[in-house]
């Protein structure tokens, strides 16, 4: 686990703007360095040693006659069987490490290398006789990628923090990014906040040359229901894949732990991993912001030391601009610092953990999944009555039943965007003093919706958030505040194995009006109590709407909102209402005050007059 930062067009001080580069993160990789420079292109590299610790591990990593150099992120986990098939093919290894396979991989089968791989990674790799940069980045994207294009020059790299010190790089707020942002609560497009800066989407790769990036996709998923298993068949066949899948995911040359929450994910993972030590961490002694109890409960049920913290308000609140710096973009999941903090815990312990991400994604288990199993009286009016009422409704205050009104007059493509919906259209214009050129956020949610067309609504939303929300906030999350702790997380369930089953399950078995992730639950069975299998699920609670309601981060929350730098941009007298209007217990607005409030904190972070990135 590692990062890697890059640039073409070589300048005559290359080493040193390099160095700045690399410094940048240094943190994704303490352990060493390693460079590659030549007339054409420089590559530096931090490293986190976690697979062949040796000086021998050590990247950039050459293939037999140098002719092409590789720089990796990631873990390969199925490493060992390829390295087999290369070495029987004429290939000669010089280290033990799962990253030599891609190079040599690469040498032997080209782009059809990625078909091959099971894990998760970015990378890129220079071809010294052609003069072509090859990169990719996983199936799910776990693994970030970074690039753009600047003043002839081209970047590329795991953070975009890494860009700024270079030369070429002209910093400019995008500003089509923050409106949709304001609607999805992270940035959805291949755009991000800093302009002419993308990200390399998820399943894709890349080749450039001659000035020219030619992007094309590798994998995707695809639901396609077998009736004939049972609920028994597919219990067995989840039991038996996530155990392979965990397996293949401790192959480390360092000590493995795993987070707990209370949920099944963790608890599953965790017990089926065999782990010694687990890590978890709560807000105070309220069970409903702390689940250090039942992970004490459990890790004790399964034979385990676990190692938890409380985080008190104060270090939440002033970790933020910390964490935003961290983040590059601005992300308004309260989680997201949480997870910082047991990032942190289990740093001091270990280097490597296993986590639960993605199995809500590919199982079917978030409770909006139930959505459209309900509700069957309401949705037998006619369309056009029911569209007519939610049109009315969307008029008046936001409460439950008036939400409940306005979703169900759309259809499932109109009204589900994933699983964070923060500012219509209309509000955030209204909120916004700036114009931009950001489209509706269902233009953004259309080109998935096609792929899936024909599919029942639960398999789209599923895919929808595979593809959006997963990558967008749960990875990007998962994969930031796990490297700004110099920690590699892993995540099981988002295997290829895992997700190449879970596309065969019919959503019968994914989803109920009681229950989410079915079948899954039931596989837990067979590792966890009843208790935590059946769980309901909470997510990472965080107690935001709590504190906005105190005096002290009330405070804090609206001098945010009536800075110079909410002035440029927000229309301050709504935002300011809706604080007070949230105090007084009116409506909770703690999510759309929080995404506006992150914003405005990394934006000082990144642009402010004492910007520190």
């Amino acid at each position: 686990m590692c990062g890697f930062v890059g640039f073409t067009n070589a300048i005559d001080n290359s080493n040193k703007v390099l160095g700045e580069m690399m410094d940048k993160i240094r943190h994704r990789g303490p352990d060493s360095e390693g460079r590659y420079i030549d007339e054409c292109i420089a590559m530096g590299f931090r490293r986190l040693s976690i697979i062949d610790i040796t000086e021998s591990g050590n990247q950039p990593i050459f293939n037999e006659d140098k002719s092409k150099v590789l720089f990796f992120n990631g873990e390969i986990y199925n490493y060992r069987e390829i390295r087999k098939e290369l070495e029987e093919k004429g290939h000669k290894f010089t280290t033990h490490t799962d990253s030599e396979t891609l190079i040599h991989g690469y040498e032997e089968f080209g782009e059809k290398l990625l078909d091959r791989l099971r894990g998760m990674f970015a990378f890129v790799i220079w071809d010294k006789e052609k003069k072509e940069l090859f990169g990719a980045r996983d199936f799910f994207g776990i693994k970030p990628f970074y690039y753009a294009t600047m003043n002839g020059t081209f970047m590329f790299g795991s953070e975009i923090k890494s860009f700024l010190v270079h030369p070429a790089f002209v910093k400019e707020l995008n500003t089509t990014a923050l409106e949709n942002y304001l609607t999805f609560q992270y940035s959805p497009t291949n755009e991000t906040f800093f302009k002419n800066v993308y990200k390399l989407p998820p399943a894709h790769c890349f080749k450039y040359k001659d000035g020219k990036l030619d992007i094309k996709r590798y994998w995707d998923v695809h639901f396609n229901a077998d009736e004939k298993p049972d609920m028994d068949m597919w219990v067995d066949r989840i039991s038996d894949t996530f155990k392979n899948s965990v397996e293949a995911h401790k192959i480390a040359d360092v000590e493995v732990g795993s987070f707990l929450s209370s949920g099944v994910d963790s608890s599953y993972a965790a017990s089926v991993a065999n782990v010694d030590k687990t890590f978890t961490v709560g807000f105070g002694e309220d069970e409903k912001y702390n689940e250090i109890g039942w992970a004490k409960e459990f890790s004790k049920y399964i034979g385990k030391e676990n190692i938890s913290k409380v985080i008190t308000p104060e270090e939440y609140w002033d970790n933020i601009k910390k964490i935003q710096y961290h983040m590059d973009e601005p992300l308004a999941d309260p989680s997201c610092i949480a997870l910082y903090f047991v990032c942190n815990t289990a740093a001091q312990y270990v280097k490597v953990v296993l986590s639960g991400e993605g199995a809500d994604e590919i199982f079917g288990g978030y409770n909006i999944y139930k959505e459209p199993l309900g509700s069957h009286a309401y949705k037998s009016l006619p369309k056009f009555i029911r569209k007519g009422i939610g049109s009315v409704a969307e008029k008046l205050p936001p409460k439950r039943g008036v939400n409940f009104l306005v979703r169900n007059g759309k259809e499932l493509e109109e009204r589900f965007i994933g699983n964070a919906y923060m500012f219509s259209p209309r509000d955030r214009k209204k909120l916004l003093k700036i114009t931009t050129d950001a489209p509706d956020p269902t233009a953004i949610t259309a080109p998935f919706y096609a792929k899936v067309k024909d599919k029942d609504d639960i398999t789209k939303m599923q895919y929808l958030d595979l593809h959006l929300w997963m990558a967008g906030d749960i990875l990007l999350k998962a994969d930031k505040m796990s490297m700004a702790n110099s920690l590699e997380l892993r995540v099981p369930f988002l295997d290829k194995e895992v997700m190449a089953l879970a596309e065969q399950i019919p959503w019968q078995y994914r989803v109920s009006t009681e229950n989410t992730k079915l079948a899954m639950r039931k596989a837990a069975l067979r590792a966890a109590p009843p208790k935590t299998a059946n769980k309901k699920k909470l997510g990472f609670p965080v107690p935001i709407r709590v504190w906005l309601r105190e005096d002290k981060y009330y405070n804090i929350v609206k001098n945010a909102f009536t800075s110079p730098a909410a002035e440029q941009f927000f229309n301050t007298d709504m935002l300011v209402k809706l604080l007070d209007d949230h105090r007084a217990e009116k409506y909770d607005n703690s999510r759309k005050i929080w995404t506006v409030f992150i914003f405005l904190q990394w934006y000082d972070v990144y642009f402010g007059e004492n910007a520190s990135a």
